[in-house]
């Protein structure tokens, strides 16, 4: 059974820094494509960041380019979402999900796996 679990989420103030995981398990090899998606009240889902954990590649929305960073420690089968200079647009549930495809990453219907997700709430 595939299993993703999202952590680390919680309230900062603008400005500051949060850093997301995602634990994946009963995945197959070919599952090695890991996306972040976002979606606040009112707004359609949004893909953040996505990693290919073979080979490292990464991908941004540019809306978050040079303030996540996203990254994965294979050893714990876990991808990272590093997040800073966060400011309140960024307030939202943060889901990970995981594909086979490696192309069109910020399609979310693409995606055939995803965890609960992660509320991130930046708010002084």
């Amino acid at each position: 059974q595939v299993r993703l679990v999202e952590s680390g989420g919680g309230v900062v103030q603008p400005g500051g820094s949060l850093r997301l995981s995602c634990v994946a398990s009963g995945v197959t090899s070919d599952y090695y494509a890991i996306a972040w998606f976002r979606q606040s009240p009112g707004k359609e889902r949004e893909a953040v960041s996505w990693i290919n954990t073979v080979d490292g590649s990464t991908n941004y929305a540019d809306s978050v380019k040079g303030r996540f960073t996203i990254s994965r420690d294979n050893t714990k089968k876990t991808v990272y979402l590093q997040m800073s200079s966060l400011n309140a647009e960024d307030t939202a549930v943060y889901y990970c999900a995981t594909t086979n495809r490696l192309a069109h990453w910020y399609i979310d219907v693409f995606y055939d796996y995803w965890g609960q997700g992660t509320q991130v709430t930046v708010s002084s």
